[in-house]
């Protein structure tokens, strides 16, 4: 049986058919899909863990407790979850262990770009790489035969195009996979010094039998034809290839780490030009040019951004590419921008308002620093901006909290967070922490976190209490407000960052994409009444447009949140079909 299935998608079902126990993970886009999809086979357990640290060291756990698991995550939280990851490939494993890693060229919808095979490089850690659905759902599966046979845990790296496009694959039926037994053995499980010092050795040893297997793996093959050019590439970049090449040779490689030299060196002896054709980082490249090889990459295509075929074309073959419906004028920007009836909007104008310096973080929120909001003055990761408003005021004197405040969501509090508030606790901050709490994880498509409620099959979970939480670590002064009240809002947050002392405010309003949050009638603007002074443009709702002689809403867009009648002081805004009440 076949189905078309999106590469991520076809990762859930290899993880289903190699009979996994365990799956755990913390949303992030492209990898969200991996566990979304993953939790709907019954057969295995899932989580959605409150960071990607404590995700891969619940895996880690059900590996040595004998079972096949598995770890999804997008690539900056394979930072996160580095500390565990390097110790576990000294540990090695019980049952098959299987990181998911997704990568982001271009950085569609993250803070960064890099490359997860330069971090499995020095976990060493083996990497391979699918470069369709079909071979998704095959390398998973192989993925835990080679951790089982090898002692480690194996990194499967995707890229947002092999996530997140679609292609046919092969269904099979889920292999019935026994737990392996559970025996002790601190020699390999307890990293002291003195064992881990003996499982180093350990770790040199099978990473020489890797490269020997990825030389003869069927991960790794070569397409021959033209030899007058040879093309060495791996996952989405091996279709790019094909595509702008045609039919030369290829050399592409699955198993990206550790790389099968002497099939590299085999197959650059029978070609006249080698091009090697990887996105991000030369690391296949440079392995190459330290064999003594003479390839042409990065010197001509870029370490930034995704690739095309187009590219591939102009750059290494100078061909001009004719772009498809050209159009003499350029579309308008458009921005990306908080939707209409956001709860985090309310929050910005007033941080506006007030000309606070907002250290920002990681979620839809971090839309605040474009314009008109323009409120956010940082960012940096997950959790950050509790300990930069901090650091802020320790460099800059305790004059300088009451000009600053921390915004971060519920989810990303719980992610990592809350360390940094018992930071301010314990080293006597006076700063303001604002947590946006809209009940969701929002940014990554509605996912459930320890403070919805609800876990990842929407069954009822126990809920983490944000106000007992702040309490529990010692902040003495917790507010909760509703930010649509922008009146009780600013006069909250100005009574908190004048404070000598911590506080946090918990902005509570829920995400205005939730099914169950209901709006009242859409609203219009009494051209009567308008004088026409923008103050509701500086809301940056995108149901409100200036038309340049008038503004007006737009009755498809708005969603009735009633948020920009509280900042026009001519009561223009009203309720269609009538006045407002």
């Amino acid at each position: 049986m076949k189905k078309l299935m999106l590469g991520n998608e076809a990762i859930a079902r290899g993880v289903y058919e190699a009979g996994v126990t365990v799956a755990t993970a913390y949303p992030g886009t492209p990898s969200t899909e991996i566990t979304e999809n993953i939790a709907k086979y019954d057969e295995i357990y899932s989580e959605w863990a409150p960071n990607e640290k404590v995700a891969l060291e619940v895996a880690i756990g059900a590996s040595i407790g004998g079972a096949r698991a598995v770890s999804a995550m997008k690539h900056v939280g394979l930072n996160v979850a580095a500390d565990p990851l390097f110790t576990a490939s000294y540990t090695g494993v019980n049952g098959g262990l299987v990181i998911f890693v997704a990568d982001d060229p271009g950085m569609h919808s993250s803070q960064n770009e890099q490359d997860t095979r330069i971090i499995a490089r020095g976990a060493k850690v083996p990497v391979i790489e699918p470069s369709d659905s079909q071979e998704c759902k095959d390398f998973t599966k192989e993925a835990f035969r080679i951790s089982e046979e090898y002692d480690a845990p194996v990194i499967v790296r995707l890229t947002t195009r092999v996530s997140h496009s679609q292609g046919t694959v092969e269904l099979d039926d889920r292999e019935n996979y026994e737990l392996k037994p559970y025996v002790k053995n601190p020699a390999k499980y307890v990293m002291m010094p003195a064992m881990a010092k003996r499982r180093h050795v350990s770790v040199e040893e099978r990473m020489a039998k890797l490269k020997e297997y990825s030389e003869n793996s069927s991960l790794n093959r070569i397409e021959w034809g033209d030899k007058k050019i040879g093309v060495i590439t791996s996952g989405i970049a091996y279709q790019y290839a094909r595509e702008a090449f045609g039919d030369v040779s290829y050399l592409k490689l699955g198993m990206v780490y550790p790389l099968p030299e002497k099939l590299i060196k085999e197959f650059a002896s029978q070609v006249e030009t080698l091009y090697v054709i990887e996105e991000l980082e030369p690391f296949i490249e440079n392995q190459c040019r330290i064999m003594g090889l003479k390839v042409t990459g990065k010197d001509k295509l870029p370490v930034i951004g995704e690739y095309s075929a187009g590219l591939i074309k102009e750059k290494l073959l100078g061909e001009t590419i004719e772009k498809l419906n050209d159009i003499q004028d350029e579309a308008p920007g458009r921005p990306p921008v908080l939707c209409a009836g956001c709860p985090h909007r309310a929050t910005y104008y007033v941080l506006k308002k007030l000309k606070l310096t907002v250290s920002g973080d990681i979620g839809c929120y971090t839309l605040g620093a474009l314009a008109p909001l323009e409120s956010v003055d940082t960012t940096i990761c997950m959790g950050a901006s509790v300990g930069v408003a901090h650091g802020m005021e320790k460099a800059r004197g305790k004059e300088q909290s009451k000009k600053t405040v921390a915004v971060i969501g519920d989810s990303t509090f719980i992610h990592s967070g809350i360390t940094g508030l018992i930071d301010m606790v314990y080293n006597n901050s006076s700063g303001t922490v604002i947590i946006l709490d809209n009940s969701i994880t929002g940014m990554t498509g509605h996912q459930h976190n320890p403070t919805t409620g609800y876990n990842i099959k929407g069954e009822p979970a126990k809920q983490v209490d944000l106000i007992k939480l702040c309490q529990a670590v010692g902040v003495d002064r917790v507010k909760v407000c509703d930010p649509f009240n922008l009146k009780e809002f600013e006069q909250i947050v100005k009574e908190e960052v004048a404070a000598d002392e911590l506080s946090v405010i918990i902005a509570q309003r829920p995400c205005a994409l939730l099914k169950h949050v209901k709006f009242g009638p859409v609203l219009t603007i009494n051209q009567d009444k308008c004088t026409k002074c923008r103050m509701c443009m500086r809301l940056g709702c995108p149901a409100i447009v200036d038309r340049g002689d008038h503004i007006e809403i737009n009755p498809t867009q708005c969603v009735g949140c009633d948020l920009c009648p509280k900042v026009c002081k001519f009561n223009a805004i009203e309720k269609a079909g009538g006045q407002n009440e």
